[in-house]
């Protein structure tokens, strides 16, 4: 391998692009750059009529790319004068997901067409585009009933957030649009075929399409069409587009970088770009995920991966978003799970219910992390966005037990944090009942880099010794391991991830003590939690949970 050989990773986010150079021998960054969307409100399209509406504009996507990738080889330039474009290699692409779109027989944006060009369903539905809700229970009925494996593989529930429910609600809402498209495309397999100059014959990631999708080689790829005709004809058609669609991982090209899109950017024509993937299992590779590792990408929800080798054959694990074969590693299963509000929860605290006050996070934080464990006697339930996993279910709301007269918001804003936490505990001990241990975590994300406290309480919470990635870009960092695989400066991608991914030196280990006093709380939280959120057995009483809470309390004074 030459010592000047670089990958490039492009990662699409919420609101922004970010492209990241790396050298693949050394490891070190050559440079990077965020381009923000410019449609919307922070690259949002949205509906105040209607809130759980979230487009974004096809064209952001394509602009970013550009204005990005332009402006981290300028970086790169200036800080090696050494540095050629000519010497990235590969180039590695992710993308929020489910986030689908309509297009037509080329491979073209809807929005292109003039009857189209400001109508918002014609755009990319993101993933947090929760219209679909309906339609996403009536195909969870269906299932059930006539393909109850299609379920098995989505933990019990197809979400409103995935491919076929928004497809569906578009159907409904917008049918001139649905009729108007040749096929719909998510944008990790969008950008890869634009700028490999495939949008007539585009490959599909083996991560979106099994985790948002219902593909599945089982069953003979995606959902049987009779299955999808049953619950609306424009489905069946829409399948048909899929029939000879290449479904592959990360670690196989896409294509190589067309000459056209190559002038744009400023790279070298031909340079391989590898099957596209969603962020948050990109972001797992650039963690150097691996067999017995949990990563934990935390933000404003978290969204926890998970592998386990493909010749363990592995069982119904009820509550789990998705278990995909080679979704994130070669010869892995890739295991999906997550919590809706993590970071949105201690914003909501903050920001709207203290917004006329001095408090800040920092400021309730100081004053959080001289509490002890159960000394507030305060216990919640972090469902102010539903509840992802295990339960999935949107409907759920959040909770706040034990309050009194004396009680302080940094006291509740503790609450929130051991709630989250809890909620992560419940996943854990899930996947462990189904003979997927976990023995550490990987966690990523601004939470993780920047709130000690909050880290210290999740590993005495889930009893795992918890550690953090080297890299802030993790997401972008996966793609340029991809990137060097299918450009050869590396054989697989776990050789690329020994060399290009690290934790920091300090980790969170849990403390005895107050592991001890988080058992009783836990146990508590499942409580609540099996009390408000099922409804299969006969709801325990409420009685005690109060009262053993007020108990707790003064022995942790």
């Amino acid at each position: 391998m030459s010592p000047t050989s670089y990958a490039l990773g492009l990662d699409y986010g919420t609101n922004s692009v970010r492209c990241l150079i790396i050298d693949a021998q050394s490891g070190q960054e050559a440079a990077s750059a965020v381009a923000l969307y410019e449609h919307g409100q922070q690259g949002i399209v949205g509906n105040p009529k209607i809130p759980d509406l979230a487009r974004q504009h096809p064209e952001d996507y394509l602009k970013g790319a550009v204005a990005s990738v332009k402006k981290a080889l300028t970086l790169a330039a200036e800080n090696n004068e050494q540095f050629h474009p000519d010497q990235i290699l590969g180039i590695g692409i992710d993308a929020t997901g489910s986030t689908p779109m309509p297009i037509d027989k080329n491979g073209n944006s809807l929005v292109r067409q003039p009857q189209f060009a400001d109508e918002p369903a014609a755009m990319a539905w993101l993933w947090k585009d929760h219209t679909a809700s309906e339609e996403a229970q009536k195909l969870t009925a269906a299932a059930s009933v006539n393909k109850p494996e299609y379920l098995e593989k989505c933990g019990g529930n197809y979400s409103s957030e995935w491919f076929w429910a928004k497809l569906w609600r578009c159907a409904q809402s917008n049918p001139e649009v649905v009729a108007a498209a040749y096929s719909w495309i998510e944008i990790s397999d969008w950008i890869p075929a634009i700028l490999t100059g495939k949008e007539q014959n585009p490959v599909r990631n083996i991560c979106a399409a099994g985790h948002k999708a219902l593909y599945n080689t089982d069953w003979g790829g995606y959902p049987d069409e009779a299955f999808l005709a049953a619950q609306h004809p424009e489905l069946a058609r829409i399948r048909r587009s899929l029939d000879d669609a290449i479904v592959q991982p990360i670690h196989e090209a896409a294509g190589h970088l067309s000459p056209s899109w190559a002038s744009k950017l400023g790279l070298k024509p031909g340079t391989p770009i590898a099957t596209g993937a969603l962020d948050a299992h990109m972001g797992a590779v650039g963690c150097g995920i691996k067999q017995g590792t949990m990563v934990k990408i935390m933000g404003t929800s978290t969204c926890d991966i998970i592998v386990a080798p493909q010749i363990q054959e592995l069982p119904f694990i009820p509550g789990l978003c998705g278990i995909v074969s080679e979704s994130v590693l070669p010869g892995h299963h890739g295991l999906e799970a997550g919590q809706s509000a993590v970071g949105d929860l201690f914003g909501w605290w903050v920001d709207t219910i203290l917004a006329d006050s001095a408090h800040t996070h920092a400021s309730l934080t100081d004053e959080a992390i001289l509490l002890k464990p159960g000394e507030s006697g305060l216990l919640a339930l972090d469902w102010n966005n539903g509840n992802r996993c295990l339960l999935c279910d949107p409907q759920l709301t959040g909770l706040i037990l034990g309050q009194t007269i004396q009680t302080r918001p940094s006291e509740i804003y503790r609450a929130l944090i051991e709630a989250t936490a809890f909620g992560a505990r419940m996943i854990l001990e899930q996947m462990a009942r189904h003979g997927i241990p976990v023995n550490k975590v990987i966690a990523c994300g601004g939470l993780a880099e920047q709130n000690p406290m909050l880290m210290q309480i999740y590993a005495d919470i889930t009893h795992c010794e918890i550690l953090i990635s080297d890299s802030n870009q993790t997401c972008a960092l996966g793609g340029v391991i991809a990137g060097s695989v299918v450009g050869g400066i590396y054989p697989d991608i776990m050789t690329a991830q020994s060399h290009l991914t690290s934790t920091k030196s300090m980790s969170y280990k849990p403390n005895q003590a107050s592991r001890i006093v988080y058992d009783c709380l836990f146990n508590l939280y499942r409580q609540l939690h099996d009390s408000f959120g099922t409804q299969s057995n006969p709801n325990p009483s409420m009685h005690g949970v109060m009262k053993e809470l007020l108990l707790i309390r003064p022995k942790e004074r």
